[in-house]
């Protein structure tokens, strides 16, 4: 099986990249993967870094899955669902390298984050679901909501508008900026850093703050299965 997310954990931090493919596809077998290395991460208590190849974090779900029937489509993204849930209540902190574009599901992946860094340049990050004509399902909205600028919520979601990085970092889908040789460098500072807190503090501490958005999230996750049938 071709290995579609490598893991290296070196001081406490847990760098997981992703490489399928030019677009860096979401599909079953990267989840597969992701979701192994997400157990290895957390069994080591260790910070999540999360990366994709250079120019890109992923353009979303793998296509071919998502053009094949309804229900294929709804299960993959159900998956995406649990795991963007995974991640926003992950007992460790989540960091995200922004290697490039990030749209789609790639954008939901900086929005399950707890820190997002990323890069300066021609790069395309944003939700392009109504875009493509694809009405936004239930989990998605709740995320979006959850961690969205309140202003840019309207002219991401519903009017499907695509950002470059520095206006990402206004919308709400970044935090910060760096230059690309530094993205990497940096994104490792910081996960030490995080590192250092008190995880036991930090889990309950995350969790507390967003004990009602992850329950709304798991209502919103099952609606949407409901939906399908």
């Amino acid at each position: 099986m071709t290995d579609l997310v490598t893991l290296q954990i070196n001081d406490k931090v847990a760098h997981i990249q992703l490489h399928n493919g030019k677009a860096n596809a979401i599909s079953h077998e990267l989840l597969d993967q992701l979701n192994t290395t997400l157990d290895q991460a957390e069994e080591a208590k260790a910070v999540v870094l999360l990366s994709g190849q250079p120019g890109i974090l992923s353009g979303g779900y793998d296509l071919k899955v998502m053009q094949q029937s309804m229900s294929a489509a709804v299960e993959l993204v159900q998956r995406g669902s649990k795991l963007s849930h995974r991640l926003l209540s992950f007992p460790t902190p989540v960091v995200i390298a922004c290697t490039g574009h990030a749209v789609a599901k790639g954008a939901f992946l900086l929005l399950s984050a707890d820190v997002r860094i990323g890069i300066q340049g021609d790069y395309k990050i944003g939700l392009n679901e109504v875009a493509i004509g694809m009405t936004m399902h239930n989990a998605g909205l709740e995320i979006a909501k959850f961690r969205l600028t309140p202003n840019y919520f309207t002219r991401s979601v519903i009017c499907a508008e695509i950002f470059n990085p520095k206006e990402a970092v206004k919308a709400g889908f970044l935090d910060l900026l760096v230059e690309e040789e530094q993205l990497l460098p940096q994104a490792q500072d910081l996960a030490q850093q995080l590192a250092k807190l008190n995880l036991n503090a930090f889990k309950g501490t995350k969790l507390k703050a967003r004990k009602a958005f992850l329950a709304q999230l798991e209502q919103a996750i099952a609606s949407d299965k409901d939906d399908s049938l």
